[in-house]
């Protein structure tokens, strides 16, 4: 009897181990040098500057990621449901308008009050006033656009959005966060950044290999774009001037949380950070094999995101100038932010409000 029961045991060890080192995963994980992070040090002190929002009805929707305000002063707001919802000028909620049938994402509207939609399951769209929807981009280059994730529109009318991956199709891998956090994990560098002409209806990739290109907007003076890499942690600045030879630089690194959306202000611009980093995440960066025994491990024993509710500004050159943040993560993974002379309405991927603050 004895002998059965080791025997077993021996056998389920050696199931396990080869299930460990063998089973097919989704990523493949490469090998990268986390920076030291230096946490909550700093310009990142912690604080309770977002402790106590006001929060804004949503009509039983939830996850406002992005807002956008038109020229009567509406405010536009997608959701985790696939739904545009407005909060006009001197409502007092957001109700619903639209439903793009996929998960709407980042949202601008034009000079003729169309909302341009990154859509992360439907490419790149544009709903009109009547709200009527049409297709402008989903494919670039021969290639699909699997993640369009943020948007942001210049003066003369070119609009620049970003394929988060290319790799990891969210409807296709439960949803957005599960395939960012694939992206993440996998550190290939999938992502993309896109600029697309309505006047041609041509597009091209201007960035490429990114870890999970995620917000992204033009400067002040439109004369390049700013750039969130969730996974490197950082913002890079790309240079829209032909004749500049170092189209790239970056504007700040090594940031204490995950990057989402980031958008011009009325002084620097507003990003917010939708997740603290994770030791575990830095602590396995340089060992891939690892990675790929820890994705086959059950979802609950892998590293996941945490509620801290943290929105920083910075300038042009990086410098944080303000850094909003809730320790308790009532209000959890912040995206962004859109400014009004009111103040702040503040994004997020999952809660079932929006977020208001005087500032």
């Amino acid at each position: 009897m004895m002998k059965t029961v080791v025997k077993v045991a021996l056998i389920s060890i050696a199931v396990a181990v080869a299930y460990l080192l063998l089973w097919p995963v989704a990523i493949s994980p490469k090998a990268w040098d986390a920076p030291l992070s230096k946490g909550f040090t700093g310009s990142f002190a912690p604080n309770t500057q977002l402790s106590s929002l006001t929060l804004i009805d949503m009509e039983n929707d939830y996850g406002p990621e992005d807002f956008a305000v038109n020229s009567n002063g509406d405010i536009a707001t997608s959701s985790h449901s696939g739904f545009i919802l407005v909060k006009k000028r001197g409502q007092q909620g957001f109700t619903r308008w639209v439903s793009t049938q996929g998960r709407p994402l980042g949202i601008e509207y034009d000079h003729a009050d169309n909302l341009i939609v990154a859509d992360a399951e439907k490419g790149l769209l544009k709903i009109l006033p009547t709200g009527d929807i049409e297709t402008l981009v989903t494919h670039v280059a021969g290639q699909a656009v699997v993640y369009a994730d943020d948007v942001d529109i210049a003066d003369d009318g070119t609009i620049y959005f970003t394929d988060a991956t290319a790799k990891f199709a969210p409807e296709e891998y439960n949803g957005t966060l599960n395939a960012s956090m694939l992206e993440i994990f996998e550190h290939m560098g999938n992502g993309k950044v896109i600029a697309y002409y309505p006047d041609s209806g041509k597009a091209q990739v201007l960035m490429d290999n990114l870890v999970f290109a995620n917000g992204v907007t033009l400067s002040h003076d439109n004369s390049a774009l700013l750039v969130n890499e969730t996974g490197k942690y950082r913002v890079l600045r790309y240079d829209l001037n032909p004749e500049v030879a170092e189209k790239v630089t970056t504007v700040i690194n090594n940031l204490p949380g995950f990057p989402d959306n980031i958008v011009a202000a009325h002084n620097g611009y507003l990003i917010g950070l939708a997740s603290p980093r994770s030791d575990a995440v830095d602590a396995l960066s340089a060992y891939p094999f690892i990675r790929s025994m820890v994705q086959r491990l059950p979802s609950f024993m892998r590293p996941s995101a945490k509620n801290y509710g943290h929105l920083i500004r910075i300038n042009e050159k990086g410098k944080v100038l303000n850094s909003y943040q809730d320790p308790a993560g009532l209000y959890p993974f912040i995206t962004g932010a859109l400014e009004v002379d009111e103040g702040l309405y503040i994004s997020s991927l999952t809660a079932e409000k929006v977020g208001f603050i005087k500032i």
